[in-house]
Order: structure tokens, then C-alpha cells, then sequence
């Protein structure tokens, strides 16, 4: 108790920035739900796939320690990498692993066995990575392809600064990118979905798909765009992921993708303030959890809390869905 009073303000606000993450990687999970009655549980590897480009990308570019114009400019890079990656592996995995079970009319059940199915796969290709480098002896991309189960560090060095103090804790600029980042592309999309043509056909089709199919809405390219809005989500949090974290790996969407799914159903599946409220919520929990039962209870105080919401509050905090989101 004395660690958590402590650091209280430490605790808050580096909850709030992992947190961000969270809720940027939900956002994958409610759209898909709120449209397809489903739990694409593959999201998590599109995550990890989008971290990999970044990291790639500014390799490439021979990205280091920088600062000013020259700092913004590799993080607008690797964002891009990132988002650009991430939305055409989820555009991927619809057409592969979920648009021919739709046409065929498959049970909800055999579409969540295909998105757990998918989820190793993509975690297993860029598990196996070092393969080519042994097909086709390409040793010059052994910096990128090499050592494919280990961590693979971000390579642009990011200075930490102190920029002002929130009581006893002074908030750094990784805090405040995370959180202002996450925030801005939230009330974005917000946007996007109430007020745009194609934002109202996606909320058409989560509430009814026959009378939006009747009213002339393409339920195909609704899907399609939901799968990619969700890859650009998660390419984001890719980035705000590697800022905090600072290292990747084959796996490293699984735990996270557990956290995001989690926060989803903690804020309201299918409502898309309820994923960002619900990452923020589980942020804070967790670093309040480890301040008071150690480091090794953070990911059990994660779903404790899933249990207790689940339990006296099924639809979650925001129950409201997609479908019914006011425009």
C-alpha cells in the first residue's frame, strides 16, 4: 500500500499510456464484433505484424538517436510502415480466413476455430523468419530476418524528457505522445463513424445487415473497410507499443491481444468509446494491481477485474453497441 500512495501519479499515468495501447488494439476487436458477431482473435498478430514493419522500416532508413524535425519525422515513418502493414494483413486474413466461411453461410463457431487458426499462423511466419536467409543464403538481411524468436529491438533512440510535473511525478514526452496520439485518432474515428457515408453504413450494417443490404449498403465493402480501419488502429498502437516498450517480438500480440480483448469486453464490445475507456481502465488497474501484489500479479488483477465486470455488468461500462451509437 505504501509503493501504491507513493507513486500514485507515476502509477496513473504510465497505466494511462499502456493503457492507450490497449485501447487502440480494442478498437480492432469491437469494430469487427459490432459488424460480424465475431472475435477476430487473429487482430493481436496483425498488432505484432505492424510492430515488425516500424522496426524494419526504420532499420532501413538507418534510424537512430534523434531529436526535433529529424525525430518526427522517422516516428511519422515508422507510424506509416506500420498502419500500411498492419491494415493489409487484416485485409488479408478477411479475404482469406473469413470471407470464404461468410460466403458458405458457416457457423459463428467454425469463423472463431478459423481466427484462432490464423492467429498461430501469422505468429508462426514471422516466428519462422530465419528461413529464407537458409533457402536462399541472403546473409545480408540477416539484421532483419536473423534470430526470429528473440527480441528485436526498436532502433530509433528516443530521448526521454522530463516535460512538467503531475504532483510528484514528472510526465516525460513518450507519456505524453502515447496518450495525445491515442486520444487524437479515437475522437477521429469517432468521427468518422458518425458522421461520414461510409462511417453510417458500417453502424447500418452492425444494426440490421438485411435492412442495410435493402437500403442499397454494400455489407462486403463495409467489412472490408472495418477490417482495415481496425489494421490501422492496431499498426498505430504498434508504434505507441515500441515508443514505451521499446522491443518486439514473434509473440508479442498475444499477452497484449489478451489485454485489448479484455478491455473491449471491460468498456462494452461493440462500443468504440467503451475500448478506449476500458484500456484505460485496465492500464491504471494493472499498475495499481503491481504496486500491490508485486509485478507478478499484474496480468492476474487484469482479469480479476474482466471476472468482476462480467459478473455484475455483462455488457460492460458502456453497454451501448455500434449498431446504436447515435449519430
Amino acid at each position: 500500500m505504501d509503493l501504491l500512495l507513493t507513486h500514485f501519479w507515476e502509477l496513473t499515468i504510465t497505466g494511462l499510456a499502456i493503457g492507450a495501447v490497449y485501447s487502440l488494439v480494442a478498437l480492432g476487436y469491437t469494430l469487427v464484433y459490432g459488424v460480424l458477431r465475431l472475435i477476430n482473435f487473429a487482430h493481436s498478430e496483425v498488432f505484432m505484424w505492424g510492430s515488425f514493419a516500424a522496426v524494419w522500416v526504420l532499420m532501413a532508413a538507418g534510424a537512430g538517436k534523434a531529436s526535433g524535425l529529424g525525430l518526427a519525422g522517422y516516428l511519422i515513418l515508422g507510424l506509416v510502415a506500420a498502419m500500411a502493414v498492419s491494415a493489409i494483413v487484416a485485409l488479408l486474413l478477411e479475404f482469406v480466413a473469413y470471407r470464404p466461411l461468410r460466403k458458405r453461410n458457416s457457423p459463428p463457431l467454425i469463423a472463431l476455430i478459423s481466427a484462432i487458426g490464423a492467429s498461430f499462423t501469422l505468429s508462426e511466419l514471422m516466428g519462422l523468419r530465419d528461413k529464407p536467409l537458409k533457402w536462399f543464403n541472403a546473409s545480408g538481411l540477416q539484421d532483419y530476418l536473423g534470430r526470429p524468436r528473440e527480441n528485436l529491438p526498436f532502433p530509433l533512440q528516443v530521448e526521454t524528457k522530463r516535460l512538467f510535473y503531475v504532483f510528484n511525478y514528472h510526465v516525460s514526452n513518450i507519456d505524453v505522445i502515447v496518450l495525445v496520439s491515442a486520444i487524437v485518432m479515437m475522437v477521429i474515428l469517432d468521427q468518422f463513424i458518425k458522421r461520414s457515408r461510409l462511417g453510417r453504413g458500417i453502424r447500418a450494417v452492425a444494426q440490421d445487415p438485411e435492412a442495410a443490404a435493402l437500403m442499397g449498403v454494400n455489407r462486403d465493402r463495409v467489412i472490408r473497410l472495418t477490417f482495415l480501419i481496425g489494421g490501422l488502429m492496431a499498426g498505430a498502437a504498434a508504434m505507441m507499443y515500441l515508443l514505451k516498450i521499446g522491443v518486439t517480438r514473434y509473440n508479442a500480440g498475444f499477452i497484449l491481444g489478451v489485454k485489448a480483448f479484455t478491455a473491449a469486453v471491460l468498456g462494452g464490445i461493440g462500443n468504440l468509446r467503451g475500448a478506449l475507456l476500458g484500456g484505460f481502465i485496465l492500464g491504471v488497474a494493472e499498475n495499481y494491481g503491481s504496486a500491490l501484489f508485486g509485478s507478478n500479479w499484474k496480468d492476474v488483477v487484469a482479469f480479476v477485474l474482466l471476472v468482476v465486470i462480467l459478473l455484475f455488468r455483462p455488457t460492460g461500462l458502456l453497454g451501448e453497441s455500434l449498431g446504436k451509437a447515435r449519430a
